[in-house]
């Protein structure tokens, strides 16, 4: 008999029963006005609901499109079937106003992903169309509890309403549309409250338009366990980790004994200057005993000798020119999507691009259906200990990264600030068996 629970907008399904995701138009209420802020939801929430899912599993979601324009979902991170992807015009059809599209999502990676539109992006995901989606483990670890944290931004006028110009020339000519009411879970400035001696498993996902978040817990330390979904190589401290768009990270986060009482504040310190995100409120009350147990790894996962002998075979110049459909264009090798400048690969073969930004702005670049490693940066060694689906690639910054394609079909690969990729910087890589 299917498990399926929905508790507090979350979705739990261990079986092949379809969950049913509904984008529609909705409204919500900030905090900053009395009149609630029409947005799109999946399900009527901001964000849509966690999806939990089982590692080994399959996970069968019905969406059904009631916005007024066409839409699709995308499942960030997750190397699924390529039918499945969910990108309009590579993968599948638009899904219509009134229409659905049964979506059979093979979990085999465990961790920490997302889902959001690949339709008309810069406007979806901007109005609200965005959600958690966590694949368990097999074998469950005995966290005290499990946080997850989507941080976001909006950018809102006076009357309540978002700001309904989405792909403006000062955002193209700059790093995108950058918000004026950061929030996590949808919130502005949450608090949260958790016990002396708790051990937590914060998970941390930017699922923002453009901006980019380097937050910072004051006073308490934590590791990084794993990043954009999978377990690190090797465990390190959390320490400015920045989290351009799309990117997650999971915590291991002990809330000392002593600290009954005590409230920290967790601040962005991406921009000049730091602004408060959200608190952590300790309750005085009697200590837990912090669970013992050492979160897994992924020592052997991609590593970066296996590309020494490998040659670059491809590299992306990132640069802007005049023209395209907003007046401004972003490129991949001075083409546009979807003329672009496309990579064909064989299965299973390790291959090495760059990423080579001539610009003076950011491009947070991501790869669908891969796991990929950074080895270098501006031709210097710098590999990292951990695997990405999206790496930040500065003003002026060369970043070379190594992978092994998987999973056979045509792979959207873009910036995932989604004017910069609505503007033209998107191509593909096409995985032949």
């Amino acid at each position: 008999m299917p498990l399926i629970l929905t508790l507090l907008g979350q979705f739990h399904a261990y079986a092949e029963q379809p969950l049913k995701l509904e984008a529609k138009e909705s409204t919500y209420q900030f905090p900053f006005f009395d009149t609630k802020t029409p947005v799109w939801s999946y399900n009527g929430r901001i964000p849509g609901p966690i999806i939990y899912g089982k590692e080994d599993t399959t996970l069968v979601i019905d969406f059904l499109n009631k916005l007024k324009e066409p839409s699709s979902i995308h499942w960030h991170g997750l190397r699924i079937d390529n039918a499945m992807d969910g990108v309009p015009g590579v993968t599948q059809n638009p899904v219509g106003p009134g229409e659905n599209f049964i979506y059979r999502l093979k979990l085999e990676d465990a961790g920490t992903f997302w889902y959001h539109p690949h339709f008309n992006s810069s406007e979806q995901l901007e109005r609200g169309l965005k959600g958690v989606f966590i694949v368990e483990e097999a074998e469950k670890q005995p966290w005290s509890r499990d946080l997850v944290w989507l941080m976001d931004d909006w950018l809102l006028q006076k009357d309540g309403s978002i700001y309904p110009k989405f792909n403006t020339g000062r955002d193209l000519m700059h790093d995108g549309r950058w918000g004026n009411a950061p929030t996590i879970n949808g919130k502005f400035r949450p608090e949260f409250t958790v016990s002396p001696g708790e051990r937590i498993r914060l998970r941390l996902i930017n699922g923002a338009n453009a901006r980019i978040f380097a937050p910072h817990i004051e006073g308490l330390s934590a590791d990084i366990i794993a990043v954009d979904g999978k377990p690190v190589t090797q465990i390190f401290p959390f320490d400015r980790f920045v989290l351009s768009p799309g990117n997650r990270i999971d915590l291991d986060l002990t809330i000392p004994q002593q600290a009954g009482g005590k409230t920290y504040i967790v601040e962005d310190r991406f921009s000049r200057k730091a602004f408060k995100l959200a608190s952590i409120i300790v309750k005085s009350a009697e200590p837990l005993s912090p669970p013992e147990f050492t979160p897994p790894i992924e020592a052997n996962f991609i590593p970066a000798q296996m590309f020494d002998r490998v040659k670059v075979e491809k590299t992306w110049d990132l640069n802007a020119i005049r023209g395209g459909k907003y007046g401004i264009g972003w490129t991949m090798n001075m083409k546009l999507w979807p003329d672009a400048d496309k990579a064909d690969y064989p299965l299973g073969v390790p291959r090495k691009i760059v990423f080579k930004n001539s610009s003076s702005r950011l491009h947070p670049m991501h790869i669908h259906g891969v796991f990929f490693r950074v080895l270098e940066r501006n031709g210097r060694k710098a590999v990292e200990s951990f695997t990405r689906d999206t790496v930040l690639v500065g003003p002026r910054e060369s970043v070379t990264i190594g992978f092994v394609p998987e999973h056979p079909g045509v792979w959207l690969t873009h910036c995932h600030i989604q004017s910069h990729a609505e503007a033209g910087m998107m191509t593909t890589i096409d995985v032949k068996n």
